[in-house]
């Protein structure tokens, strides 16, 4: 019998023993790196390496997952996984392309699954749609957010960019392969380091909002994704390839896209919330703006929830209670809303987070370790039993695994707001943000806070 393409993923995920990074280091992408093409991409894209954990991926198996998570039919494509993957290993290029061509006619040939739960939730598009399908939410501003403003948002930049760091390791692999190598742990497992490709779409929309402020269009947004953005992955992936090919949002992040419901968008609106401190519908709108470059429904809801637990943290002290005031903003009847109430109900019948957990990584076996619900569970997990304290949150995440940079990032901004970003995780990183951006390469990151703050003031 022919194995689903969420088992395969799952069996590698389960297998995969991490790299040690405190003896190997990581590969990230430098400034000049010239994205592959043609035979050179199609192999990446069956066989790969996360740049800063080594986690092993497929992304042809995951596009196959991520359609299947949607509610269609697969089985066509998943039949050609197995012949591809011994394609790639015997080096067949002429082989693989012509296979990976049919791949892509099987995928996107993949009748509805009428079965699938999927199917039973609402997708709001439009952000009139969207705004409507929240029902009663709160459209003022909280004038406290602005008291400490600046010094909040430097430690909300420095939280995240600790918990990207810390996660970065470690990412793309089980809690307990992470246990099995490293044990619990509760500080950086090598030297950290700030690169990575979640900060660097947030980069690009400050330079959008910075000359249009309120204002700003998704396609301001696109057009200096083009611009700035050598190369993305998964949903940014195809995001860019539509850009590059006049696509423009909202059909960029929906068009030929089966990671449209994946974590990007959820990854990289923790600006949007600081760009609208206590002013969570003003968050959501943005991260709205944002996240439909690249995603659709419930992806972009992702970034909206994300995008509020930050705004809210400006003025907000209880985490718990955080994250079920901001789940009003996410459209009610959606399935990202049910995932999320489905998490809260675990939470709270669990007084042990690592049985909370084991409960909700088989609620979730069926997604992708990039998949926006399962990695919102670990961050449901980590803020809510962590108490506000900054270790003990990245702690529990390195206890679920997934995504842990993104995760990390989300999880350090609202706590880095909220309470501060400690020594022991801030100290380590400086004043210095590196990234793969041309002419960025290295950034202050009090005057990037600086200049955020800034935006905020002049655009109230």
């Amino acid at each position: 019998m022919i194995k689903k393409a969420w088992q395969i993923d799952r069996e590698t995920r389960l297998n995969a023993v991490p790299m040690d990074r405190r003896v190997h280091q990581s590969s990230w992408f430098p400034a000049d790196f010239t994205p592959p093409c043609g035979d050179d991409l199609i192999d990446m894209f069956w066989e790969s390496r996360v740049p800063g954990s080594g986690a092993p991926e497929c992304a042809y198996v995951e596009m196959v997952q991520s359609l299947h998570n949607r509610g269609y039919d697969v089985s066509e494509a998943e039949k050609l996984l197995p012949p591809g993957l011994e394609l790639h290993r015997r080096g067949d290029r002429t082989g693989l392309r012509a296979l990976t061509a049919r791949l892509w006619e099987a995928m996107y040939a993949a009748p509805i699954d009428p079965s699938s739960p999927y199917h039973r939730y609402e997708h709001p598009a439009a952000w009139e749609q969207v705004r409507q399908a929240m029902g009663k939410v709160s459209e003022e501003r909280d004038l406290r957010a602005l008291d400490n403003l600046e010094e909040k948002i430097h430690h909300g930049w420095l939280g995240q960019l600790a918990g990207g760091a810390f996660g970065t390791a470690i990412e793309g692999y089980t809690g307990r392969r992470i246990a099995e190598v490293y044990g619990r742990i509760e500080s950086y497992v090598t030297t950290p380091e700030t690169t990575n490709d979640d900060v660097v779409y947030e980069l690009v929309l400050l330079d959008a909002f910075q000359r249009s402020g309120r204002k700003v269009t998704s396609r301001e947004i696109a057009v200096e994704w083009v611009r700035q953005i050598p190369f993305g992955w998964s949903a940014e992936w195809v995001a860019l390839r539509n850009l590059q090919m006049g696509i423009f949002p909202p059909e960029s992040g929906s068009f030929r896209n089966p990671y449209h419901d994946w974590i990007g968008a959820q990854m990289r609106t923790m600006i949007c919330g600081m760009l609208a401190p206590g002013w969570p519908l003003e968050a959501a709108r943005l991260a709205h703006i944002d996240g439909v470059i690249s995603h659709a429904a419930n992806g972009v809801y992702g970034g909206m929830y994300a995008a509020v637990l930050t705004s809210l943290a400006f003025v907000r002290d209880d985490p718990q209670a955080l994250l079920v005031e901001a789940a009003e903003y996410v459209p009610q009847k959606s399935e990202y809303r049910a995932v999320v109430g489905e998490c809260l109900e675990v939470v709270r019948a669990n007084s042990d987070p690592q049985q909370a957990w084991d409960q909700l990584d088989e609620r979730f076996e069926e997604y992708n370790w990039i998949h926006a619900y399962p990695n919102i569970a670990a961050d449901i997990v980590a803020l809510w039993y962590g108490q506000g304290d900054m270790t003990r949150s990245f702690a529990l995440l390195a206890m679920c695994g997934m995504d842990v940079d993104c995760n990390g990032g989300l999880v350090g901004n609202i706590l880095g707001v909220m309470n501060g970003t400690p020594g022991q995780w801030a100290d380590p990183l400086g004043d210095r943000l590196d990234t793969y951006i041309a002419g960025k390469e290295s950034l202050s990151i009090r005057q990037l806070a600086a200049n955020t703050a800034a935006l905020v003031r002049q655009t109230w």
